[in-house]
């Protein structure tokens, strides 16, 4: 296949594996609270559901790049849809919350090859100064799945059941799996074995670590074994970076990419950011059903003025950092958010839902120029032999920090919840101290973009 064809349809590829996972990723928050009555199951013990697949999707995503360049771009992309796709079919046959969790591990395997993949090729196959046009190209259809899905949910949990919410991933599955075998091209690259050992270290410790978040949720095991989970976490981290300095470059993160300044700066903004607003998408479902008692449906399209900002907005994110920079840009846009967070903290039960419609329009737009100026400014300084791995490093770090985000979003509303000097009647209070709490999270986080340079990322937006 020549080029010029490879070019045009490579991001609608790249494109349809962002739209499956974001669709996959939201379409499940309306519905919690009716799977968890059919499960019988409180529903802030069901962010499992979620969480499960979030984290080995970050877990798998170092993988995805290395089996790509050993056995093809083309051959483990379609694998990757198909798996997914097998696992859409398990989650719509599942009877039980286990099943459910196990099914959703399956499709979190496809779904860990198919966006790195397609991202990797596109790095592969445009110069650098497409590169800004092509991502912001791919990442709306990833825009478009949470406009339709919360919705899409809500609407098929009441006209239907909550099966259909992964049955709807099928036939998408099976059309990308014909065009991918068409139209991706089949990129191989000389590589070093793979770090499997890393990868248990590595991985090992992130998944204690969002295991221990999540068990500190629900109180069902003692402090001593909760703190025990966290230090071992720890030890497995400090074990990596030693078993790091000696592999160095083979080594499955290559942790010396973070002397990449703008690199560092969009990994660590892009963690902490997320803590604040990656519990976001549980929290206001879960506000407007719990809280204000309305619909699974309502509650979707309560969550469409989010979504549609975040893609209007996005052909404004250029203009806007060519004005006033990178750093400026997210700096103010970060303190933004944290106060349009802390301003759902004044929600109560006399809140009108027409009144919080302008704050969800402001809240999708900071979001959007957010994630979009971060990942760009991110992946500035890499070139051919970095692309790999640096773009590794940055997805594994977005989806480890939306699961921290989940579980941290999960594990304050519970623990307000529980205390005994709220009243614990009011459900309005307990949201109201996590709003408050990721808000004041945020608001630090400023701070880590206060470190960038003025002229960063300047070979991006087009300044010479």
């Amino acid at each position: 296949m020549e080029q010029t064809s490879i070019q045009k349809k490579l991001p609608w590829i790249a494109a349809l594996a962002m739209f499956m996972q974001s669709l996959d990723g939201t379409i499940l928050n309306t519905a919690l609270p009716s799977i968890a009555a059919d499960l019988h199951k409180p529903p802030l013990t069901l962010q499992s559901i979620i969480i499960s697949y979030v984290l080995v999707l970050a877990l798998l995503i170092p993988l995805s790049g290395w089996l790509s360049d050993r056995f093809g771009s083309k051959n483990v992309f379609v694998i990757a849809i198909a798996i997914f796709t097998v696992g859409s079919l398990c989650c719509a046959l599942s009877q039980s919350l286990t099943a459910l969790i196990v099914s959703r591990v399956i499709q979190a395997i496809g779904g860990s090859m198919m966006v790195p993949v397609s991202r990797l090729a596109i790095l592969y196959t445009y110069e650098k100064e497409k590169l800004l046009g092509v991502i912001n190209f791919i990442t709306i259809p990833g825009l478009v799945g949470p406009i339709i899905g919360p919705t899409l949910g809500g609407w098929l949990v009441e006209i239907a059941s909550w099966h259909w919410i992964f049955i709807i991933n099928i036939p998408i599955g099976i059309f990308g799996i014909y065009y991918a075998a068409k139209n991706m091209p089949q990129y191989k690259r000389p590589e070093d074995g793979f770090d499997f050992l890393g990868m248990l270290l590595f991985g090992g410790s992130l998944l204690l670590l969002t295991l221990g978040i999540e068990l500190g949720t629900h109180d069902i095991i003692h402090e001593s074994i909760l703190l025990s989970v966290f230090a071992t976490s720890f030890v497995l981290m400090n074990l990596y970076y030693f078993h790091f300095r000696r592999l160095k470059e083979r080594a499955l993160i290559n942790l010396s990419l973070i002397r990449i300044k703008t690199l560092r700066i969009g990994v660590f903004g892009n963690l902490l950011t997320r803590l604040g607003i990656g519990g976001m998408p549980l929290l206001l479902p879960l506000l407007f059903q719990l809280g204000l008692k309305q619909s699974a449906m309502t509650s979707g399209i309560m969550l469409i003025p989010v979504a549609l900002t975040s893609v209007i907005i996005k052909s404004w994110v250029v203009p806007i950092v060519k004005k006033l920079g990178y750093k400026n840009t997210l700096i103010i846009n970060t303190m933004i958010i944290a106060i349009v967070i802390g301003l759902f903290s004044l929600v109560d039960a006399h809140t009108k839902l027409a009144n919080l419609i302008p704050l969800l329009v402001i809240y999708g737009a900071v979001n959007s120029i957010q994630l979009t100026s971060m990942n760009t400014i991110s992946l500035s300084a890499l070139d051919n032999e970095t692309a790999s791995s640096g773009n590794s490093l940055l997805l594994v770090m977005q989806q480890l920090s939306m699961s921290l985000g989940i579980s941290v979003g999960a594990f304050l509303l519970a623990k307000y919840s529980d205390k005994s000097w709220l009243q614990t009647e009011n459900v309005f209070i307990a949201f109201k101290y996590t709003f408050l709490t990721l808000a004041s999270i945020t608001a630090v986080t400023s701070l880590i973009f206060l470190r960038l340079d003025k002229t960063a990322g300047e070979n991006l937006s087009g300044h010479h």
